[in-house]
């Protein structure tokens, strides 16, 4: 989990004002969990994105920047290391161009300041 999320997260919290326990209430969980998110020890669950980013009234992407950059570098990684499936087989006839499409968006992103 990214740390810079965990602060981003806590510091849009007290900056709204909130309480973690408010935080705990409006996404009926536990006061523990928002400890955990905001020390970067849990990530948040698809649900709980959303409900992050209607209460805090932010885009998912300006919410989750960091955690976003992290999965791209991560993509990166394992598409240079994707392993040679073997066979061609018709089921992957789209495989190439799709993996050069991920490489260019990728690649695209690093430019454009999204990673």
């Amino acid at each position: 989990m990214s740390t810079q999320f965990a602060l981003d997260l806590r510091l849009a919290r007290r900056k709204a004002g909130y309480t973690q326990g408010d935080m705990a209430h409006l996404l009926s969980s536990h006061q523990s969990l928002v400890s955990e998110l905001e020390q970067g020890q849990r990530g948040p669950t698809l649900e709980q994105i959303i409900e992050l980013s209607l209460i805090y009234g932010r885009s998912f992407e300006s919410l989750f920047e960091a955690l976003l950059a992290d999965r791209q570098k991560a993509l990166r990684r394992r598409l240079r290391r994707l392993p040679d499936p073997g066979k061609q087989t018709a089921n992957m006839f789209n495989r190439t161009s799709s993996l050069k499409r991920l490489k260019k968006r990728l690649e695209s992103q690093i430019k454009h300041g999204s990673a």
